[in-house]
């Protein structure tokens, strides 16, 4: 036992000497890895020690013939180590656990996972490539990638995982290496090097720098051929060599050689850079000092096998000075030919006792002197967590590049000047960019299949996003735009205000000649889902961009290169635990979902739930009616009813009030001089604000222009076709009498007031806002409130009169009304009242999704301010939101609902802060926000289908029953 020890001790004293570094490998426990590292050295045999040489492939999609080949392998002739290929992670726990129960010495696990396990195995975390992640400037956002990708390795049993890529990627051409960069510059690649082993050796995970010295600027693909570098040393030791160098200094404990050819430091040109005594020992391990372990490339590649025959090859790597030969050919003939080589003593059994020690050292340093065989059990949930997609998100956000800016085009303002097209380039799908883009505002996607069509389709619109999108599947295909498309492009931009986003290589903007017509460029690098989708939400500010180029594009584009852009506080897009909610517990809104379908409370509903500017559920339940013919879609949209008053009708009111045109002590004989002299005249804006002004609840109006007995609309009032005197259309073929109108303001101002004072939620008091504020701005409702606000919130499914803007199967039906229109109400208000004014109401009449009422909502949350734009002052929003009758138990504010004030009514959960404001709908509509836990939820359902009288989703309480889940599902 001494005499092993001390060769040990040796070994790293020699080293130790030479280059004065630190051996990686030394644990903090350096007396106990030395025990046990040497009593294993001591009772192998030499056959034993030469099988801890090979790291060989197993693969956990193949049948069991291979699997027994493996297990012979291990058994026969004694292979100490494995890295896994193809598979899925729960067959290569269960082969892992076999494996290691069949070796006498613990195997070493290897893994090829650059960008996470999905690298090689299905069902596993795919992170973004090397060039995204040069892109961030944070490099801790790097070391979390390394621990998150350290710790799903740890989980999985794989003891060494092959990466960071440390290669400078200076040759664009560079067929193998590309996207697996993180760049051109030295610095940047070796702080993300270093950051990315720190994160995954503090999981126990033995990291890998590769491929020493270099293999950035090489124009062909060693896995097919010997790739040449004529650089001399000066110019190796500045660049190829930098970032090992400093690698090295930080604690990497190992390193992969490459199969080059580099005249500069190996005269012979046959031989590779990886079986190069040269290269391997005088420059690494002696020059540069490197104590840790040293691992060829795969020797099965061309690079290497076509220097000789398989044993030849895998005795002349480790004569060159490395310790583990990597996916080596022919064992048993390898093994034969270095025993052959011993007994000619052109290599001794100390120089493999040396490799034999550092690769149990490694094996010690992995903590497999304590193996445990992998727990199969929630692996799936380990592999894919929740933090893995924040994370993820999070090394996207912080990649995204802006390149260029003229007009400072980045975030997209002032949407209601803009109308704005798409056109996709390239060979793969833009979908989920789109799709995202147009959750800010109207975005028409434009194609055609001849470049003169597609110009004049283009003309309407003043501002072109072009997304170039290329295969996602590895980073190795093509990025490159076809003739054909670079043409278009800047065709598309000779006459186009553009904004070019780039899901693919930063190298692709090489073959465009100019970019001088195009305003602004944008890189998103990859053209994943992700990446499509957070790109989007950066063009309208959701947040601001911070990515930096990592390559040079010509002299256009330096490296280092980045706008950051503003954040408009748009809505973001992501999932609940970004915005500290718990997924697991939003999900018991599904189980609500299914009892409100089930029990036919409604035939369909949308729900959004948003908090601190972030939607993290939008989603569609059920269909338009019982007859399932169509599903709800989040971009359908429903009659909102009496959320009409505080999404139309109330902004407008609160900007009259800032322009001191609408004053809240004024009366209602001010405010209409009609209502001179009337029960009413002295009833002030405030009281009928809050309900507090003694007015009826409502009127049924469309009952005095029926038959008292047969109860049948008199010809008298209505007529199937639109004429002069006939003009104000109610519903399909129903047509009212022009002049009814004065008669509901007739009768609302006639109507007797409530006797006792108190709280009465009441509609009538928005008919006569209607009509003061049409007055008073002289124009419709409608349109006051479209061009003021939703425009420009980018609330392109909201609008009165829905007819006129969409299609009729994207509005959800209300009533089978059988007692006044006569038919199924579609993309007609249901309201009477509001239909017999022409649709437009200032109680009701509104259609919308979720997303655009969440938008609203998150307006007034943002107290006025959204997407770059005051809409209203802070002090306004605060002056409506608050209770001026509390005192007379009145719980609503200025139009605003509020919590209940008596605990038996059920305006909310009873769960959210008294500061929260919201409104329901008769329709079955719902939203609320909360400043204080930034929440805001829209529930949107046609509970009256087929009738009114389908009270059941008001009599649960299901409504606020889904609030009080999302409540629960804070987790801050």
């Amino acid at each position: 036992m001494k005499k092993e020890l001390l060769l040990i001790v040796f070994i790293s004293f020699v080293f130790n000497l030479s280059a004065q570094s630190v051996d990686p490998l030394i644990t903090k426990d350096a007396e106990a890895q030395n025990i046990w590292v040497d009593s294993i050295v001591k009772n192998m045999t030499l056959d034993e020690k030469i099988g801890q040489l090979f790291m060989i492939q197993a693969y956990s999609n193949k049948d069991k013939k291979h699997e027994d080949y493996i297990t012979s392998m291990i058994t026969k002739y004694h292979v100490g180590n494995l890295i896994f290929m193809q598979g899925t992670p729960e067959k290569q726990a269960r082969l892992t656990n076999k494996y290691q129960d069949s070796a006498k010495v613990p195997l070493l696990i290897g893994f090829d996972g650059e960008w996470g396990l999905d690298m090689r195995l299905k069902d596993t975390y795919r992170f973004p490539w090397n060039m995204t992640l040069g892109a961030i400037r944070n490099d801790s956002l790097i070391k979390e990638f390394g621990e998150h990708l350290g710790k799903h390795c740890k989980r999985l049993g794989i003891n060494i995982n092959f990466a960071p890529v440390v290669d400078i990627n200076t040759n664009p051409d560079n067929p193998i290496i590309g996207n697996r960069s993180f760049g051109e510059n030295k610095e940047n690649v070796t702080q993300k090097a270093i950051a990315f082993t720190q994160g995954m050796q503090s999981k126990g995970v033995l990291a890998n720098a590769k491929h020493f010295p270099g293999h950035g600027d090489t124009a062909t693909d060693s896995h097919q051929t010997l790739p040449v570098l004529n650089f001399d040393m000066a110019r190796l030791d500045s660049i190829e060599l930098y970032p090992y160098k400093k690698v090295f200094d930080a604690g990497i404990t190992s390193v992969m050689t490459a199969h080059l050819s580099i005249p500069s430091l190996e005269s012979d040109s046959r031989l590779p850079t990886s079986l190069s005594k040269n290269v391997v020992t005088n420059l690494l391990q002696q020059k540069l000092g490197f104590l840790g372990l040293v691992i060829t490339d795969g020797l099965n590649m061309k690079g290497a096998a076509n220097y000789a025959t398989s044993a030849e090859i895998n005795l002349a790597a480790i004569q060159a000075g490395n310790d583990l030969l990597l996916i080596p050919q022919e064992i048993p003939a390898t093994i034969n030919l270095i025993k052959k080589a011993v007994e000619l003593k052109t290599l001794t059994e100390e120089r493999i006792d040396v490799s034999v020690c550092k690769i149990l050292k490694a094996k010690y340093w992995a903590g497999l002197n304590k193996y445990k065989p992998i727990s199969l059990k929630n692996l799936h949930e380990d592999l894919n967590s929740i933090q893995d997609e924040l994370l993820h998100r999070e090394l996207v956000k912080s990649s995204l590049t802006v390149v260029k800016d003229v007009g400072e085009n980045i975030p997209v303002r002032n949407l209601e000047k803009k109308k704005i097209a798409y056109v996709k380039l390239g060979d793969d799908s833009g979908y989920d960019f789109v799709n995202m883009l147009k959750n800010y505002g109207k975005v028409d996607m434009i194609s055609d299949n001849n470049l003169d069509g597609l110009i004049k389709k283009l003309k309407p619109y003043n501002l072109v996003v072009v997304g170039f999108h290329k295969s996602n599947t590895n980073p190795w295909k093509s990025y490159k735009f076809t003739n054909k498309e670079l043409v278009w492009l800047q065709e598309i931009a000779r006459d186009n205000t553009v904004i070019l986003d780039v899901f693919a290589s930063p190298y692709s903007l090489l073959q465009v000649k100019t970019f001088t017509n195009i305003e602004s460029v944008i890189v998103s690098y990859q053209n994943s889902k992700l990446s499509q989708q957070l790109s989007a939400q950066l063009i309208f500010g959701a947040f601001g961009a911070k990515g930096k180029l990592p390559v040079s594009i010509r002299g256009e584009f330096f490296e280092g290169r980045g706008f950051l852009t503003s954040n408009l506080n748009r809505f973001e897009y992501t999932i609940p635990e970004a915005a500290n909610l718990s997924s697991i517990k939003l999900k018991k809104i599904d189980s609500l979902a299914s009892i409100i379908l089930k029990k036919k409370m409604a035939p369909g509903f949308q729900v959004l739930v948003a908090r601190n500017g972030k939607i993290v559920l939008e989603k569609s339940y059920g269909h338009h009616t019982d007859d399932k013919s169509e599903k709800v879609k989040n971009s359908d949209v429903y009659d909102l009813a009496s959320l009409t008053k505080i999404l139309a009708s109330l902004p407008l009111i609160m900007k009259a009030e800032e322009e001191h045109k609408i004053t809240l002590n004024e009366k209602l004989q001010d405010l209409l001089p009609s209502f001179k002299g009337s029960n009413k005249a002295a009833v002030s804006v405030r009281e009928i604000l809050s309900h507090y002004g003694r007015l009826k609840a409502w009127i049924p109006f469309y009952v005095a222009t029926q038959d008292s007995v047969t109860h049948k609309n008199l010809p008298s009032f209505y007529s199937s076709k639109k004429s002069a005197k006939f003009a104000i259309k109610v519903a399909k073929n129903l047509y009212i009498n022009k002049s009814y109108k004065d008669s509901i303001y007739k009768y609302i101002r006639d109507a007797d007031q409530r006797e006792k004072a108190g709280y009465k939620y009441s509609d009538l008091g928005y008919y006569l806002f209607k009509e003061a504020l049409e007055k008073t701005y002289d124009k419709p409702l409608n349109k006051l409130v479209d061009e003021d606000f939703y425009q420009s919130l980018g609330a392109n499914r909201t609008s009165y009169l829905p007819l006129q803007k969409f299609a009729k199967n994207e509005i959800i039906p209300t009533e089978k009304d059988n007692y006044y229109r006569n038919q199924l109400i579609q993309g007609y208000v249901h309201d009477q009242g509001a239909a017999m004014l022409g649709g437009v109401g200032g109680h009701a009449g509104l259609f919308a999704n979720a997303n655009d009422v969440a938008k609203i909502m998150q307006m007034y949350l943002q107290k006025g301010y959204y997407g770059g734009k005051r809409y209203l002052k802070m002090e306004t929003v605060n002056k409506f939101n608050h209770r001026y009758f509390s005192g007379k138990n009145v719980r609503r504010g200025l139009g605003f609902d509020k919590p209940q004030l008596n605990p038996r009514v059920k305006a909310t959960c009873g769960c959210v802060s008294d500061e929260s404001f919201g409104h329901s709908g008769f329709t079955g509509t719902y939203t609320w926000a909360d400043p204080q836990s930034g929440i805001v939820y829209v529930f949107l359902s046609n509970r009256v289908y087929p009738t009114a009288a389908n009270r059941s989703l008001v009599n649960s309480n299901m409504r606020t029953e889904i609030q009080q889940i999302i409540q629960d599902a804070i987790i801050d």
